[in-house]
C-alpha cells in the first residue's frame, strides 16, 4: 500500500518548492523522459532517512550551479507506484533504487546515483557529483 498523501506531502514539497514537477502516472513519465529534448533531471523521491538527510537537500544545493538541467521531475516510489515503476524502465541496466537521481539529455540516462551511493554521504557530496554532471551534459 502507499504511504498516506499526509506524511509524503512535505516530501513533495520540498522539490517542487524549487520547480521539481511531479510525475503522477506512467503516462505522465512517457510524455517527460523518452522523447524529451535537452536535460532532464529525474528524483525518485523517498521516505527514507537517506532522501530526507542527503539526498533532496543534495538535489537543491545542486541547483545553484552554473549549468543546471532544462527540466526537473520527480516520481515518489512508495506513492507513486505506477508513475515510479515506468520511470524505473528507463533507468535500466540499473536495478530498483530509491531515492535515486536520473539525469537524462535529448531521452537518453547519461548519468545515475542509486540509492548505495547516497547513503553515508552528505548532501554537499552529492551536490558536486550532480554538479560534475551538469558541467559535462547541460
Amino acid at each position: 500500500m502507499p504511504y498516506p498523501e499526509y506524511i509524503c506531502a512535505p516530501m513533495r514539497d520540498e522539490l517542487t518548492s524549487v520547480g521539481f514537477q511531479e510525475l503522477k502516472t506512467p503516462e505522465d513519465v512517457d510524455k517527460s523522459i523518452p522523447n524529451s529534448e535537452g536535460t532532464v533531471l529525474l528524483v525518485m523521491n523517498s521516505v527514507c532517512g537517506c532522501a530526507a538527510g542527503t539526498a533532496r537537500p543534495g538535489v537543491r544545493l545542486s541547483l545553484n550551479s552554473g549549468k543546471k538541467p532544462s527540466k526537473l521531475m520527480t516520481v515518489f516510489a512508495g506513492q507513486d507506484l505506477e508513475a515510479t515503476s515506468q520511470a524505473r524502465k528507463y533507468t535500466l541496466p540499473y536495478p530498483p533504487s530509491s531515492p535515486a537521481i536520473a539525469l537524462f539529455k535529448d531521452g537518453k540516462l547519461v548519468h545515475f546515483i542509486e540509492r548505495h551511493h547516497i547513503e553515508g554521504r552528505s548532501a554537499e557530496m552529492i551536490a558536486e557529483n550532480l554538479k560534475m554532471a551538469f558541467e559535462e551534459y547541460c
